[in-house]
């Protein structure tokens, strides 16, 4: 009878064991760097092999980065306790947590809240990458430019009360992400230097976050049907879009003249016209220029500035893409 192989028991520790073990075992390990405010702790030897580093670069906001290669199954848990906003990328590995379990190529972005306790694993000989985002919910409202209670609907969520289970969700790292994530595993600067380029990355990542988030909410709302007076507002924002080819409103501008949020403005007109709020101004612009030229009326540079082109040179690049030839060859053959 074959005899299976022994093996090791997992590591289990209370997460904040874990984390308090780590730094006291790197005291003598920490890599030390001319800026305070820049920490690096070498993983303990006897578990495995790597680092962990904590960038603050503000009060906060802090970027944590961790690599390392666990020699045994690490066997992690928590209590329920508070949560300020945070973004987890997994650049390497994977972890499995019994609430959630974001893989390499995703990341979890977490609300502020209380986190439910949880027990999360790390398989053994599994190199594990993560970039780290924790932000303190005034910091982000003062980047939108409010407080927690003027976020837009589509975010307030992201701030609760810590006696309220917080959100998180898991979702696709985009390529752009990606890019900007390497920018910061491979920052070429120091010390203030380092911390501007470092916060400039945090929030392009937190912008796409945002929009990720954003253009989810919009896909949710052209999935619902649209009630009689949401079709009625929308081809009134058609209307609109033909009278104002020259200066036309923004795409928030237009939702307030018609009295309807821009997400559903944005999903209603697809679904109503088939195409997208500046695709359509886009192609009545085309289609105007096209009919004034061939009134033979106008020259070239009055039919663009008609349109609200300022740039001859744009108009006609754009005018041959759409219709295969350049304005002033059009004009001529229709006269």
């Amino acid at each position: 009878m074959a005899i299976a192989p022994h093996q090791q028991a997992p590591i289990t520790l209370s997460q904040d064991d874990y984390w308090l073990l780590i730094h006291d075992a790197a005291d003598e390990q920490t890599i030390s760097t001319a800026d305070p405010l820049d920490i690096t702790w070498s993983y303990p030897l006897q578990w495995g092999q790597g680092y962990v580093r904590d960038i603050h670069l503000q009060d906060g906001l802090v970027v944590s980065i961790v690599d390392y290669c666990p020699h045994h199954d690490l066997m992690l848990s928590s209590s329920d306790r508070e949560h300020p906003l945070e973004l987890t990328y997994i650049l390497a590995g994977a972890t499995s947590s019994s609430v959630t379990s974001p893989q390499a190529g995703q990341y979890i972005f977490c609300g502020s809240g209380m986190a439910p306790g949880a027990v999360c694993s790390q398989p053994a000989n599994q190199r594990r990458v993560e970039v780290s985002i924790h932000i303190d919910e005034t910091l982000l409202c003062q980047w939108i430019n409010g407080t927690a209670e003027q976020l837009p609907p589509t975010l307030n969520y992201l701030i609760r009360p810590f006696d309220q289970i917080f959100f998180s969700q898991i979702y696709p790292t985009t390529v752009v992400m990606q890019m900007a994530l390497q920018q910061i595993l491979h920052c070429p600067f120091q010390g203030l230097t380092q911390r501007m380029y470092l916060e400039s990355k945090v929030w392009e990542l937190m912008a796409l976050q945002l929009a990720q988030i954003l253009d989810s909410h919009c896909a949710e709302q052209g999935s619902k049907r649209l009630k009689p007076d949401d079709v009625e507002r929308i081809h009134y924002a058609r209307e609109v879009l033909n009278s104002r080819l020259r200066q036309p409103p923004s795409l928030m501008e237009l939702a307030r003249i018609v009295g309807i949020n821009d997400c559903k403005l944005k999903a209603g007109f697809r679904q109503v016209f088939g195409t997208t709020v500046f695709g359509y101004l886009h192609s009545c612009r085309m289609e105007r220029s096209r009919q004034l030229l061939e009134a033979g009326e106008t020259t070239v540079t009055e039919a663009a500035q008609a349109v609200g082109f300022i740039s001859r040179g744009h108009f006609a690049a754009a005018f041959k893409r759409r219709f295969g030839v350049n304005p002033s060859v059009y004009m001529a053959h229709k006269r």
